[in-house]
């Protein structure tokens, strides 16, 4: 537990790294009207921090800079509300008064405004699901616990997974669900799959069909959303050459082939917002060795209440966390909002 003191130094020291990109002493703490203590307070709060695990310091000053571990408690515990200026605001406001038809256009061009906005590398996980429906959907049996679940699209995509079959349920069962399920909801959007399951047929299985939990346990397990499905937009990926980390250009090119990586990197983007809100990781909490010296802040957007896709920011881990998270709020918001049009 941080003290008030700690954590105002903290703060400070987080926030003065974000803008100068270079390790914070004890005497330009002192100078900041908002902090009123000496360098020789401020110098033993940051030995202590230090200690702690929240701070570091770079061999060659005598500065201090955060750790993954201080960014992480920033961002917990201190980060404030970050109010846009007028001029960010504005930008904002004209492109959600845009007549965009497309849902690939609007996705694109919010990546392209997000990355201009932040100077970071923008990762919009926008869903192919939104524009397509289930043709046909088979259950085949491979022995008396699995079976292979198949979903055909209305794009022609074939997609197969192995499921388990509880105990006690006949062949005859599992064909009556399978039939009830093309015939009721064939044509409907994949996106809604999942809640029209349960509202289009799972009463008349209840009403007909004997191991009714066990079944429609099947049938979630089966229609889970593949990442494969979902398409990635990128913007702004040459931001990373602007930031002062990254001069080393094979930190880059990890980083960078990463990006250009879609399955990899649309698994991680989903993974990394699979809490509700906003989400930040930090550092190795990401789960690639590439980002490890990288943040990356995600906000869902959804339709009719199914979450649809994903807005990510990726930066340093010195990110200005206030700013981008109020824009991802705003942006994911308004998104949602457009996109219910749609």
């Amino acid at each position: 537990m941080l003290t008030e003191r700690q954590r105002l130094i903290l703060a400070t020291i987080v926030d003065d790294y974000i803008r100068s990109a270079e390790p914070v002493g004890s005497r330009s703490i002192s100078k900041r009207g908002d902090v009123g203590y000496s360098p020789a307070t401020i110098r033993n709060e940051m030995s202590d921090l230090e200690e702690l695990g929240f701070l570091e310091q770079p061999h060659t000053s005598a500065g201090r800079i955060p750790s993954h571990k201080g960014y992480r408690y920033y961002v917990d515990h201190l980060v404030p509300m970050a109010s846009l200026d007028t001029a960010e605001l504005k930008v904002l406001k004209a492109f959600f008064a845009e007549k965009l038809n497309a849902v690939e256009q609007v996705v694109q061009h919010a990546g392209t405004i997000l990355a201009h906005m932040t100077n970071y590398t923008s990762i919009l996980l926008g869903p192919e699901v939104f524009h397509t429906t289930l043709r046909h959907f088979g259950l085949l049996p491979l022995n008396d616990n699995k079976a292979v679940a198949i979903v055909v699209t209305s794009t022609g995509q074939v997609e197969n997974k192995t499921v388990s079959i509880p105990p006690g349920i006949s062949v005859s069962e599992i064909e009556r669900m399978v039939n009830l399920l093309n015939h009721r909801l064939a044509g409907m959007p994949i996106y809604k799959l999942k809640s029209q399951i349960f509202q289009e047929i799972g009463l008349e299985m209840e009403r007909h069909v004997s191991h009714y939990q066990d079944l429609m346990g099947i049938l979630d397990e089966s229609f889970d959303t593949s990442l494969e499905n979902q398409r990635l937009f990128l913007s702004g990926m040459t931001n990373m050459l602007t930031q002062p980390e990254f001069k080393d250009v094979e930190k880059v090119k990890t980083i960078l082939d990463l990006l250009e990586e879609t399955p990899t990197l649309a698994k991680m983007i989903s993974s990394a917002a699979s809490g509700s809100g906003i989400q930040v990781r930090i550092g190795s909490e990401n789960s690639h060795e590439a980002f490890a010296d990288c943040s990356l802040i995600t906000a869902t957007y959804s339709v009719e209440g199914e979450a649809l896709g994903t807005i990510g920011i990726l930066g340093p881990t010195r990110m200005d966390y206030s700013r981008v998270i109020g824009i991802l709020t705003i942006l994911s918001n308004n998104l949602t909002a457009i996109l219910s049009k749609h």
